[in-house]
């Protein structure tokens, strides 16, 4: 069969959630990889609330003309020392939007942030998915003005989308190196939580490369995840996590809750266990959606057999409607792997079930050698292969 059933604490978004989750395509897995439930949808907490952007308006409030004065840095900027968190976030926050997305599913709000100087915006794509043809995107600059957006790539496997943005000149944020971040490195978090244009919070790495796969049938998403105890909320989402040079290291994107609570129940929101997408991932992503509306996920090939409870993640006997577990004409295949052949680790380190493996996978590039160890009649070897991409 392929990989399936429930996972424990199945997040979903807060401002809409499908119930249901797709059937895994070539080397799709699934599976909640942490032991709380993850909130995927932190883009959609206000809706419904008194709360307001800093114009008193909601978000279906009146649009301002087409062109806007881009914001400027605040006082902080100059007057505190280069490096200090409010010089910092003083320098930042015009660089950091928040979206307000009306569609046919509701209006969602979240946050976002320049990437570069021809006017595109990064945000997660659960807070721009529910906009469709016919919905509209406004972007509310730090200063209050507002202009608008169009979606010109999404990709909800990393969660990742692109905006563009017209009537307004804004600067872009700088992009770190994700594989320099360390634990324990001090972090600032910007965006909209709780509809509060911007809100800056401080903290640390708590955890790197945690396995993160929150959202549901039309929305899995795949996360090789930076883990910060900087406040983040319903709202956060897709606002940029940066490093104490201003660098963005990360994009906000998922928050833990404690199994059986949930956002749109009116429990609060951080418990100080926050994930972001690395930066490393976002610049691949971000390049290619911009190229060309969609990106491309590395792949092994396989279907996994998601009732297998021992060591390690086994490869399915036979994939849905009879279809092979292993692609003949895949990276797995290509590497001598088998249906039944169980994987136990993946470069040297040990996996303990399928969501974990793809988001491994998920955090290479197509064209990458991996190596991973398999277990087949009581021994172990190790197979390398060359990843290949699928949209």
């Amino acid at each position: 069969m392929p990989v399936g059933g429930p996972p424990v604490d199945t997040p979903k978004p807060a401002d809409r959630d499908s119930g249901r989750r797709r059937g895994p395509g070539w080397g799709a897995l699934v599976g909640a990889t942490v032991a709380v439930g993850l909130l995927a949808g932190i883009g959609g907490g206000v809706i419904g609330s008194s709360l307001t952007d800093a114009g008193g308006t909601g978000a279906a409030g009146s649009r301002n003309a087409p062109t806007a004065a881009a914001p400027s840095p605040g006082a902080g900027a100059t007057a505190r020392p280069e490096g200090s968190i409010a010089n910092i976030a003083a320098t930042a926050l015009p660089s950091v939007v928040t979206l307000r997305v009306e569609g046919a599913d509701g209006d969602a709000t979240g946050s976002g942030w320049v990437y570069d100087d021809s006017g595109h915006v990064v945000t997660n794509n659960h807070v721009v998915s529910g906009v469709g043809d016919d919905g509209e995107v406004t972007i509310v600059l730090s200063n209050g003005k507002r202009v608008q957006g169009k979606v010109i790539g999404t990709d909800s496997s990393y969660d990742l989308a692109v905006i563009e943005v017209t009537g307004a000149d804004l600067a872009a944020l700088p992009l770190g190196r994700s594989a320099d971040v360390v634990v324990g490195d001090q972090v600032i978090a910007v965006g909209a939580p709780l509809g509060l244009d911007s809100t800056v919070t401080t903290g640390i790495v708590s955890a790197l490369d945690r396995p993160v796969t929150p959202g549901g049938e039309d929305s899995q998403s795949f996360i090789n995840a930076i883990q910060t105890d900087a406040a983040i909320n319903p709202g956060n989402s897709g606002g940029p996590l940066l490093d104490m040079s201003g660098n963005v290291i990360g994009v906000n994107s998922a928050i833990a809750a404690i199994p059986g609570s949930s956002i749109g129940g009116g429990q609060s929101g951080n418990i100080g266990v926050g994930f972001a997408i690395p930066s490393d991932q976002v610049a691949t992503t971000v390049e290619q959606l911009i190229t060309s509306g969609k990106a491309v996920h590395p792949i092994i090939g396989v279907y996994l057999d998601s009732e297998y409870d021992g060591e390690g993640v086994k490869i399915a006997d036979t994939g849905p409607n009879g279809d092979p577990a292993v692609n003949p004409d895949g990276p797995a295949a290509k590497a001598g792997l088998k249906a039944g052949d169980v994987i136990t680790a993946f470069e040297g380190a040990p996996v303990s079930d399928g969501g974990e493996l793809v988001v491994k996978i998920r955090s290479r590039k197509v064209g990458d050698s991996v190596t991973l160890t398999v277990r087949r009649d009581g021994g172990e070897q190790d197979v390398t292969m060359v990843l290949e991409g699928s949209e």
